[in-house]
């Protein structure tokens, strides 16, 4: 891939030491690691990418994460979709946790009710390539480059959620807990590491980490 041919992918900082991230590297796409509120992967202003492991997908259908992840990207990205890599590796309908017409019915409200597509690869070398694929045609579409902000006209509790999933550690789920538990973003801003550490999911840790963005002196 020339200079000039080169895409840019947006990827989730959690992929930063993923096969995927790496792969692509080798593809020669132009790789910007970003802490994404929702979605993996971003292949243009349109496209967000979701990608799950069998594994994951299956425990994202028993603790409820999936249709929610589903629904954020809708609301955000003109043209979600969901990856499924690995599962030559590992079959969907060999869990024995989850009954396979569990299985099917996520699978045909994901593809009829959300109207998502469902792509299957092999391994991360081969979700690169499709990641790849599906960049260079958003760019020769002429299709809006990569961008965290979304596409779609967002709601005023949209935009309040994506200022405060965009401090450290923050996902979309935390951020719609906290202004919850704090009714606005100045009081979300405001709140003391020790009223922070009462939302779930919020430890000691996070909390310092948090207040560390919000009140550290800009240089």
């Amino acid at each position: 891939m020339t200079n000039a041919e080169k895409i840019t992918i947006i990827a989730d900082m959690r992929e930063k030491h993923s096969g995927v991230v790496k792969a692509l590297h080798d593809e020669g796409a132009l790789i910007d690691l970003k802490m994404l509120p929702t979605a993996d992967f971003l292949c243009s202003g349109r496209v967000a990418i979701e990608l799950k492991r069998p594994a994951d997908f299956l425990n994202s259908i028993i603790d409820g994460r999936m249709l929610q992840q589903l629904k954020e990207l809708k609301e955000g990205f003109e043209r979600p979709v969901l990856i499924i890599e690995g599962t030559e590796e590992q079959d969907l309908f060999s869990s024995r946790s989850i009954h396979p017409n569990a299985i099917r019915g996520m699978l045909a409200a994901i593809a009829v009710s959300y109207g998502i597509p469902i792509l299957h690869t092999r391994n991360p070398k081969d979700t690169a390539g499709m990641l790849i694929a599906i960049a260079k045609r958003e760019k020769e579409a002429g299709a809006p480059k990569p961008s965290l902000h979304p596409q779609k006209p967002a709601t005023l509790g949209q935009m309040q959620e994506y200022v405060i999933a965009s401090l450290p550690g923050v996902e979309k789920k935390l951020a719609r807990a906290l202004l919850q538990k704090f009714g606005t973003v100045a009081e979300v801003i405001n709140a003391t590491e020790e009223h922070l550490q009462k939302v779930e999911m919020i430890g000691p840790k996070k909390a310092a980490e948090i207040k560390k963005v919000i009140d550290t002196e800009y240089r």
